[in-house]
């Protein structure tokens, strides 16, 4: 009796370091976010959600939203008030939310002298709590950086015209950027076709680099074809930008279907390729590393087909997915950026017609 007892404990044991050891799982917190606060009794509601990110020291999340994207059954532009008596005022373009998704308070210009972008796109959150927001439209080429409190500190860039993918001077309506050390690193952008590094103190240029860590061109290119061979020059948008632990550098080159990689000088690395035989608006539209100390994972948010992929970090695999297209939780309707916090939980912004966010609790896996 004691062989026939040990035999299934064994098994069970084996079952769940199998389990342990699998790709990481996640499920949708349909409770969060909490409902937006009230404004005198009208409520308040987000446009297009065009950037997500954690602040790694407290947990909260950042969002920065599109105002002027409320629908004409929510607020009435034309007579610049709410539709009705409770519906709707929209919520400041920058959200802090806490961990359990209470909203905690918002905040845009402070005063004309700000160049706020017309077209909100990205957020970060430095170690020091610093908020830092762009633009892609079309005369969006700044990148600005806040205090926690919406106090000015620094802009890089200016709005305007755009001076092409080699300029030292200006930007070309950058969709993201991330900070490591002293430097920030910017996905450039929409209009641009470039990673572009500055002095994240001074905002002074440092240097730039194209696909393959080539020189950028802006000359016209064809539309992606998965049939035709790989550019050697990223599409537009250049959507996104993270450093890992290691000093690598992953840019989302959206068009293109693919991630490349390089060191912090630029030298090339190396690419992942992902759902090629998405045409449209592609597939590779944020990414975060796992938060695991080697960062074995990938996570991909893939606006087009609505999905998140888990993919091993050394090779590229894709080890695992989740999410369709829709509008029930847990589903997207163009999912536009992800984040994560330092337990592992992931957060996803919303453009088009999903202007939501959404929380995805990690429920199991390898860490």
């Amino acid at each position: 009796m004691r062989i026939h007892f040990i035999v299934p404990l064994l098994l069970a044991v084996l079952t769940g370091c199998a389990q342990t050891q699998g790709p990481p799982q996640f499920r949708v917190d349909p409770s969060w976010p909490q409902p937006l606060a009230e404004d005198n009794g009208v409520q308040l509601v987000l446009g297009q959600v065009a950037g997500i990110a954690v602040n790694e020291k407290n947990g909260h999340v950042w969002i920065v939203h599109r105002p002027a994207t409320l629908l004409a059954d929510e607020w009435d532009a034309k007579n610049n008030r709410p539709v009705t008596h409770r519906c709707c005022r929209s919520a400041p373009p920058v959200v802090e939310f806490d961990a359990s998704g209470k909203y905690l308070r918002g905040w845009g210009p402070s005063g004309p002298q700000i160049q706020w972008p017309k077209t909100e796109h990205g957020i970060y959150v430095d170690p020091d709590g610093n908020v830092w927001i762009a633009g892609n439209g079309n005369e969006d080429h700044q990148i600005l950086k806040f205090r926690p409190d919406g106090q000015f500190l620094l802009q890089i860039g200016r709005p305007g015209k755009s001076e092409g993918s080699n300029s030292r001077e200006q930007l070309g309506r950058p969709a993201h950027m991330v900070l490591s050390g002293d430097e920030l690193f910017v996905a450039d952008g929409y209009g641009n076709r470039r990673v572009v590094v500055f002095d994240a103190r001074t905002g002074a240029y440092k240097r730039h680099w194209g696909a393959y860590g080539g020189t950028p061109s802006d000359a016209q290119l064809p539309p992606y074809d998965p049939a035709r061979p790989l550019s050697r020059q990223f599409g537009n948008p250049v959507h996104c930008v993270r450093v890992s632990n290691d000093g690598k550098v992953y840019v989302c080159d959206r068009q293109n279907n693919r991630i490349q990689i390089f060191s912090k000088a630029g030298d090339f690395q190396g690419e992942f390729r992902v759902e090629v035989e998405t045409r449209a608006n592609g597939s590779v539209w944020d990414m975060v590393l796992s938060h695991d100390a080697a960062q074995k994972y990938l996570y991909v948010a893939d606006g087009a087909n609505g999905r998140i992929y888990v993919l091993q970090r050394a090779d590229g695999k894709v080890v695992g997915s989740f999410g369709r297209t829709g509008r029930m939780a847990g589903e997207f309707k163009w999912i536009h950026n992800i984040a994560i916090d330092r337990d592992g939980n992931l957060f996803t912004s919303e453009v088009g017609f999903g202007r939501r966010i959404q929380k995805f609790v990690r429920s199991g896996g390898a860490f």
